[in-house]
């Protein structure tokens, strides 16, 4: 079992002088990344896929314990049936097994059109999808999680040994006083609440892996009950042999890599897993580190 934990960028000029030292360069954020998280969503896959020469500099910069997790191009997710470009995917699936050891599990997002009358659509392109390269599925039409769709799709990535994506978005729902946010330095968190879905948040474990994606609030307080719940969540499971994968996400982004080191603080004082890369930097004395 291994816990990876990580962010959904990397590439993120405000956090120089705070996750990153001052004076960190563009170039050096990806390095400066992976020696203080373990794992990353590489988001920047769905719009575009890597050139040959972006991909061997990643490489560089990756130590072997780091763990990539590529979004699967909108191109094949997000245009037409996904039988219709297993083509396409096989061609991503090459490319990003380049990364060796550094490759995740993939993650498959599905746009929320794709209703559980495409199931026979996903049957038959998961079928085809490598039993060696680990995949995460995140669906978001409603129908899914409601009976009998939802025990479909989870018997299907069970027989497959695929994770069903959670994504909660509780932390930027629950939010009390929204009118006074409009204008405000929060004005991002209420655009982020409108484009991410609002679907349960029910953790449905179909594979030897977890596949959660956070969106945290940008303070990090007010995070805490959620952070502890997933906490308690992921303890059982990693003492019972699943590796989990966590990604943070903020609005602002800032407060992402903070909410990781977080909950991560909070899995190791119960279950033996190596200290989070982050903790082992000398130098490390930020200001906002006072923020745990």
């Amino acid at each position: 079992m291994s816990f990876y934990i990580g962010c959904p960028i990397w590439s993120w000029k405000g956090w120089v002088g705070n996750f990153y030292p001052e004076g960190t360069k563009p170039s050096e954020f990806l390095r400066e990344y992976t020696k203080r998280l373990t794992t990353v969503e590489g988001n920047t896959t769905f719009y575009a896929v890597p050139a040959q020469k972006t991909l061997e500099g990643w490489m560089e910069d990756m130590p072997a314990t780091f763990r990539f997790c590529p979004k699967v191009p909108k191109a094949i997710s997000h245009e037409g049936k996904l039988l219709d470009n297993v083509g396409r995917a096989q061609g991503f699936i090459d490319l990003m097994r380049q990364l060796g050891t550094r490759l995740g599990p993939m993650f498959l997002q599905l746009p929320p059109r794709y209703s559980p009358k495409l199931l026979s659509d996903l049957q038959a392109f998961l079928a085809q999808w490598p039993r060696d390269v680990r995949l995460a599925v995140e669906v978001r039409h409603l129908d899914w999680f409601d009976a009998p769709h939802d025990e479909a799709l989870n018997a299907l990535l069970t027989e497959h040994n695929m994770a069903r994506v959670t994504i909660d978005t509780r932390p930027i729902r629950d939010l009390s006083g929204e009118d006074i946010l409009a204008g405000s330095v929060y004005q991002s968190l209420l655009e982020a609440r409108e484009r991410k879905p609002d679907v349960p948040v029910v953790p449905k474990r179909t594979s030897d892996f977890l596949f959660v994606r956070y969106i945290g609030h940008p303070e990090i307080d007010v995070n805490s009950p959620y952070l502890e719940e997933w906490g308690e969540y992921f303890i059982p499971q990693l003492q019972g042999g699943a590796d989990v994968y966590m990604f943070c996400h903020s609005p602002n982004n800032f407060a992402a890599p903070y909410l990781c080191r977080k909950l991560y603080a909070q899995v190791e004082k119960e279950v033996t897993i190596p200290s989070l890369p982050w903790n082992e930097l000398a130098d490390e004395d930020y200001e906002q580190g006072q923020l745990l």
